[in-house]
């Protein structure tokens, strides 16, 4: 078995988001004594590096990650597929974007907006034609803070694995998952 290092700890205290003080709390030891395990300053009891590590496991434990918030069915056209089947299903779904996938491979996206201006004889043509860029990609893993992150500047996040198409995220998603 090896053990975590200080740094270590460190970096997977700080990647959950939390503080000495809070870990020192969960683990029932000091906040100073995390201050100087971390520093290197100590080298703790086996004991107690149990209890640090377990406080660190639970804290994972209840991070929400996009696998927990995403939807596997995801609503999408192909990059060949006509302007009115998008627009067709945009409306039956409700919803105002849809991904654009290629051999379960996200290459773009298209809105309500990027078909604002299109004229009636663009109803046939290629999504392609008229797609914007793809919504970002993450893993399973992502924390709900990067999704949050990403939502600031796009639509939707896309979920892949091994480069394939698993999920999507949209901000009503993650305020679902807050009510």
């Amino acid at each position: 078995m090896e053990l975590p290092t200080p740094q270590d700890l460190r970096e997977r205290r700080t990647d959950l988001g939390l503080t000495q003080s809070e870990l020192a709390n969960r683990a029932g030891v000091s906040q100073p004594l995390i201050a100087r395990i971390e520093g290197g300053d100590v080298d703790p009891r086996l004991s107690t590096l149990r209890r640090i590590v377990n406080a660190l496991e639970e804290s994972e434990g209840d991070i929400v990650r996009a696998g927990d918030l995403m939807h596997e069915d995801v609503v999408h056209v192909a990059p060949t597929d006509p302007v009115s089947a998008a627009v067709k299903k945009m409306q039956e779904a409700g919803y105002s974007q849809l991904a654009v996938i290629k051999d379960g491979v996200p290459v773009g996206s298209i809105s309500e907006s990027d078909l604002v201006h299109v004229d009636e004889e663009a109803r046939d043509e290629d999504v392609r034609d008229f797609m914007s860029e793809s919504f970002p990609t993450v893993s399973k893993s992502a924390t709900l803070n990067e999704l949050s992150n990403l939502l600031d500047h796009y639509k939707a996040v896309m979920v892949t694995q091994e480069g394939e198409t698993v999920g999507i995220v949209t901000e009503a998603d993650i305020t679902a998952r807050l009510s």
